[in-house]
């Protein structure tokens, strides 16, 4: 997926806000369940981030066009952990892996991810 970075997402030089990288990684998420015509989330369930490490490389700023890449790294019962990496042209600039746990919205405890997730998460986009 491709981002523009927009006068929004940076700080008053032109830089990328850090957290704006992690935000940029959800939307990565959201948009392969989007393309693939579902919803990240039903009135029932979703998924929760229960742990990310981020490595930050390079900055981008103004303008640049960034390309967020999502891979699968191991699908569990009621958790996912995904490698997700931001490049600025063919450097690599940020680098996070995040573990999401999918839980029923109602009660908030986590349970087995629905059929048509996996289906979402194991599709190559």
């Amino acid at each position: 997926m491709q981002i523009r970075v927009y006068y929004e997402d940076t700080d008053c030089g032109g830089i990328v806000y850090h957290t704006n990288f992690i935000k940029f990684c959800e939307r990565a998420r959201s948009e392969k369940f989007f393309s693939c015509g579902q919803s990240p989330q039903t009135l029932e369930v979703g998924f929760v981030v229960g742990k990310l490490k981020a490595d930050f490389y390079s900055s981008a700023k103004l303008g640049d066009l960034l390309k967020i890449k999502t891979q699968v790294l191991k699908i569990q019962r009621v958790s996912v952990i995904l490698l997700q990496q931001i490049y600025k042209g063919e450097n690599k600039i940020f680098e996070m892996e995040v573990k999401l746990g999918c839980v029923n919205l109602q009660t908030g405890k986590l349970q087995v991810i629905p059929q048509e997730f996996l289906e979402v998460l194991q599709c190559k986009i």
